[in-house]
């Protein structure tokens, strides 16, 4: 049965959008989306304020346009109306809309609204309520056949003139009053009227358009300070970003101009000030790493000497403790004394050695030879080539351009840091593969600590809490590491999975070997 899997998060990644990485994009894009923001924000208020005009403006020239027919028309109206009554002054109200072309309908007291055309749109039962609440003129805006409409109520009021005391008009009351005058009571009579709003919304449609319009040239013009400001801001960045490069590089001296009294001016001073700071303490570390070479391989050259002459001592003294003509505690005094200055021998050499390396004055003299050749003498001058502790794995020819000395110091260096912190048997095999010749040497101890194997290679480097007490100096992977990275090759230590260390010695074979220096 198969399983479904989830999908890599590489293919993840790939689903997501791409966003611009670019600082000259980012800011673009966000000067963009400002200028846009803006722009909306603008024609949206812009909008709806015109908009408001607009409809205000048509509500408020229909309400004086009906007042002002009814003024003319309700005083021929006789109280109580009947239906034909309010059919005939509907009649004269749609004649007399004129371009507006409203339709209207009356009711009286509370009844149902008659119109003279069948096609006028329904009166709305909230403006209804409203109108009979309020006792003044009530406009709403509604929407009829797809199409938004204006509808209008407006109370009729009637008062009696003086001299005519027989005979009883009606006026169009005003829409702030009830009444009117003091005289002037509500009739019961109410007038409707609605026409739609085409042109007016005409008119908020080309305001539409017209926003629309000109937000893309807006932005068009938005594009060119964005990019300004983009080349502005990224110019002492770019120069910010060479100069950082130039100082990752090794040009310590760089410095930058600055321009300006901004944030940036002050990050490219600031910047000036670390660089002045690291050559400063560049050139004083330069100066104590100098003094401490100098010092160290002053030291060893004076030692030499005076060491030659102990060990010439400690020589004599040797043969006499291996004649037996010496008491037992000065034969195992003798003994340690000779031990020391043999150690303390070696370590001057390694010194000197270790400041040629520093000084690039270490001599390389290449042969072409087999590395199975120089494992086979390198065992056999240590006394390694006999017995079970080491073992040679060389079963092909191995040609490479080496100077066969300091390969020897390698390969002595790894056996015997093999044999002294691992356990026996130590293999030593010899590989070749792409141009590239291997050497391995595996033990088969408890292997290298994680903490330490970043370190084995590091001058006088002990792993005392790790490892037994070791007479050596430090400096014999050290220098191993030097000598490889003459040749052109590398030097590795790792663990081995089944256990013990493996140190891999990789060389470039003879047909790639650089020549000899």
């Amino acid at each position: 049965m198969s399983r479904l899997r989830p999908p890599a998060r590489s293919a993840v990644r790939a689903l997501r959008p791409h966003l611009p990485r670019g600082l000259r994009v980012r800011l673009v894009v966000a000067f963009l989306l400002a200028a846009a923001f803006g722009a909306l924000l603008t024609a949206g208020l812009t909008f709806q304020r015109a908009r408001a005009a607009i409809l205000d403006r048509a509500e408020e020239t229909a309400v004086t346009d009906l007042r002002a027919q009814l003024d003319s028309l309700a005083p021929d109206l006789t109280l109580p109306p009947t239906t034909e009554d309010l059919r005939g002054l509907t009649r004269q109200l749609d004649q007399a809309g004129g371009a507006r072309a409203w339709h209207s309908s009356a009711s009286y007291r509370g009844g149902e609204p008659v119109a003279a055309s069948p096609g006028a749109p329904p009166v709305p039962e909230e403006l209804r309520e409203t109108v009979r609440d309020s006792g003044r003129a009530v406009h709403q805006r509604t929407e009829h056949d797809g199409s938004p409409w204006l509808a209008l109520g407006m109370p009729v009021t009637y008062s009696d003139r003086p001299g005519n005391t027989d005979t009883t008009t009606a006026t169009a009351t005003p829409t702030t009053t009830g009444t009117g005058s003091g005289s002037d009571t509500l009739s019961g009579l109410t007038v409707y009227a609605a026409f739609p709003l085409d042109e007016d919304q005409a008119d908020i449609d080309a305001l539409v358009t017209a926003a629309q319009a000109g937000a893309v040239p807006a932005l068009a013009l938005a594009l060119v300070p964005a990019l300004f400001a983009a080349r502005s801001v990224l110019r002492p960045v770019r120069r910010l970003r060479h100069g950082a490069e130039r100082i990752a590089a090794g040009e310590l001296t760089t410095r930058l101009d600055t321009e300006g009294r901004d944030e940036l001016a002050d990050l490219t001073r600031a910047f000036n000030t670390m660089a002045e700071t690291l050559e400063g303490d560049a050139a004083e570390l330069r100066r104590l790493e100098a003094g401490a070479r100098r010092f160290a391989a002053d030291v060893a050259h004076e030692l030499r000497t005076p060491l030659a002459a102990m060990a010439a001592v400690t020589e004599v003294l040797d043969e006499d403790a291996a004649s037996g003509v010496l008491p037992a505690d000065t034969e195992d005094a003798v003994r340690l004394i000779s031990e020391e200055v043999r150690t303390l021998a070696r370590m001057v050499e390694d010194l000197m050695e270790v400041s040629r390396f520093d000084a690039k004055a270490a001599p390389v003299h290449r042969e072409d030879v087999d590395l199975r050749t120089l494992v086979t003498k390198t065992l056999q001058l240590r006394g390694w080539a006999h017995g079970e502790r080491v073992r040679a794995d060389l079963p092909e020819p191995a040609p490479v351009h080496v100077d066969p000395r300091r390969i020897d110091v390698v390969l002595g260096n790894l056996v015997a840091n093999a044999l002294h912190h691992g356990r026996p048997p130590v293999t030593v095999a010899v590989r070749t593969r792409d141009d590239l010749v291997r050497v391995t040497v595996t033990d088969h101890g408890p292997g290298i600590p994680d903490d330490v194997l970043p370190h084995v290679f590091d001058r006088f480097y002990k792993a005392d809490a790790a490892r037994p007490r070791s007479g050596g100096s430090g400096l014999g992977l050290a220098i191993a590491h030097e000598n490889a990275a003459l040749h052109g090759g590398t030097l590795t230590a790792a663990n081995h999975p089944d256990g013990g260390a493996v140190f891999t010695l990789t060389l470039p074979s003879a047909a790639s070997s650089p020549g000899t220096t």
